[in-house]
């Protein structure tokens, strides 16, 4: 869906969220450099992280300071690594290069914390001499479109920058969901770092002549200013702005994770129910309940069978078919997000590859065709139409990838009711693993093709091996 028209809305705040309701935000005391100042402002491209060095060059010409700006962004457009290296001096003579040599950062402004762990970007840094402010919210980089599967080692992640310049250097904080909550939008993350930095006496400038700097950019001057002063008030006192924002963000209303198996296994039953009806539900807890009991009787110290089951074959049972796709737009849902996010006189197109789309050439992937907002009606009647699915009337049934969809789904259950006789502790984790396999399917068309064939060549050699280990346990005994 692409809106086009009208404007983002932006979220009502009464007095409370104004950044200088309060106490006056104190001016911290400004480093002063024998030689010039490095700084490091890494980030997504796209996000607003050359506008940063822009600002602080800006800032150091009003002051009268001497200032360099290199901005980094190599083969990076939007979503790829950028950074900015700036040198901020008292006199020209003392900035003897551009670029900032290994080791020589004062300050790491990590926008972005999985392009702040980057070799480039830590050779810069060393312990006694670097601080760091790095944003801990997580953003999708390019390499997981290459490799899906790759986890976030968020811990880790922050252990590279410790080891690097020490832990009472390095200053985490997940900015981005601070910046949106308080002005609601993301774009304002990378000023209420800098604002942040500047609050923790980190950057070499005055308040004024960064405000100043802000004002001559023009763009979103007064929303940049507020963001500013946001990161500045949240590093005076972090615990008094998460108070403003309500409770830990596990506790705000709308969480995705489940808390336990029952949680995830009751979720699913609702949203098959409402995917189809209640018998489909039905048939999800029949299986997820008989692995349950199976696990309990072999004494598994965890669920982790049950849970594998739970998430995978809900899966399979809710493909996003046509009838889906159209009671996902169809939900009263939908509508209020978009008057939760738009304001104005905005069009809502779709962008859809209809079932028999083929690409232009053999092989090819099909192309998506934009349809305007009177589908949305047709969506709507088409979601009434959900009870026909996999009968003999299913007009979309009799193609090629509704027909394995139903199979997967047929499989993986005999695959389940096969394991579960020959089950025990000794072959838990291989079940474990073949039960977790539909996880790896994904998209549609040829790109699901695609992953469909791994699953089946994975699941192959997981039940061969099981059945070996089975085979060599008997001859044994």
């Amino acid at each position: 869906v692409t809106v086009t028209g009208g404007t983002p809305k932006k979220p009502q705040r009464d007095a409370s969220h104004d950044p200088h309701r309060g106490p006056p935000l104190p001016e911290p005391v400004l480093p002063v450099a024998e030689t010039a100042w490095g700084i490091v402002v890494a980030g997504v491209g796209g996000t607003g992280v050359i506008t940063i060095g822009q600002l602080l060059g800006m800032a150091a010409h009003l002051e009268g300071k001497a200032a360099t700006v290199l901005d980094m962004t190599g083969l990076a457009q939007k979503g790829g690594a950028v950074m900015s290296h700036v040198r901020i001096a008292e006199r020209q003579d003392q900035i003897h290069a551009v670029r900032i040599a290994t080791g020589e950062a004062r300050l790491l402004l990590g926008c972005d914390i999985v392009v702040s762990i980057g070799d480039e970007i830590l050779s810069k840094t060393s312990p006694g001499t670097t601080r760091a402010v790095v944003n801990t919210a997580l953003a999708i980089t390019g390499e997981f479109i290459r490799n899906p599967d790759r986890p976030f080692p968020e811990g880790a992640m922050e252990r590279s920058i410790v080891d690097a310049i020490g832990a009472e250097a390095a200053s985490f904080l997940d900015a981005g969901n601070l910046a949106t909550r308080l002005m609601g939008h993301s774009i304002a993350t990378n000023l209420f770092m800098l604002g942040y930095a500047f609050q923790q006496g980190l950057v070499p400038l005055s308040a004024a002549a960064l405000l100043r700097a802000i004002e001559l950019n023009g763009a979103g001057a007064e929303a940049n200013r507020q963001a500013f002063a946001w990161g500045r008030r949240t590093a005076i006192d972090r615990a008094a702005v998460a108070a403003l924002l309500g409770a830990d963000q596990a506790d705000v209303p709308g969480r995705k994770l489940s808390l336990d198996l029952d949680e995830t296994i009751e979720r699913r039953r609702a949203w098959l129910t409402a995917y189809q009806d209640a018998a489909y539900a039905r048939r999800y807890l029949a299986l997820v309940d008989k692995v349950r009991q199976h696990e309990s009787r072999v004494g598994a110290e965890d669920t982790a069978l049950p849970d594998a089951v739970a998430r995978n074959y809900f899966k399979l049972l809710a493909y996003k078919d046509e009838y889906e796709v159209a009671r996902l737009f169809a939900d009263p849902a939908f509508g209020r997000s978009l008057e939760q996010n738009f304001e104005g006189d905005y069009r809502v197109n779709f962008h859809v590859t209809l079932p028999w789309s083929r690409g232009a050439h053999p092989g090819e992937e099909p192309k998506k065709i934009r349809f305007g907002p009177w589908l949305l009606p047709a969506m709507k009647f088409l979601a009434r139409l959900k009870f026909l699915r996999g009968t003999a009337f299913d007009p979309f049934g009799w193609m090629a990838e509704r027909r394995q969809e139903r199979q997967l789904i047929a499989d993986y259950e005999a695959s389940i009711e096969d394991l579960l006789p020959r089950l025990d502790r000794e072959g838990l984790a291989a079940a474990i693993e073949i039960a977790a396999l539909p996880d790896c399917i994904r998209g549609y068309g040829p790109v699901k093709q695609r992953s469909i064939a791994q699953f089946q060549a994975r699941r192959t050699e997981l039940l061969a091996r099981l059945d070996a280990e089975n085979t060599h346990q008997q001859q044994m005994a």
